[in-house]
């Protein structure tokens, strides 16, 4: 893993960013002290919910986008 100064990561951001998304990983240094570790995400939760997932679990009544009684709305 490649040690990289504070100073490197603000002069060269978007080369460091590159390298993140190609799967490199850097420990970053300050002083001579390690502050942090910078990696790229290794996983993301792209399985989206089936649309039908919910199928036939509840109706939809047909006026539910009708205006609300006129007492409801009064008292809002």
């Amino acid at each position: 893993m490649q040690r990289v100064a504070v100073d490197d990561i603000q002069r060269y951001f978007l080369k460091y960013l590159n390298q993140l998304e190609a799967g490199e990983s850097f420990l970053i240094v300050q002083a001579d002290k390690l502050i942090a570790e910078l990696k790229p995400i290794t996983s993301t939760n792209k399985q989206q919910c089936p649309f039908s997932l919910c199928a036939r679990e509840f109706i939809l009544p047909d006026d539910f986008d009708a205006s609300l009684p006129e007492k409801i709305l009064n008292a809002f």
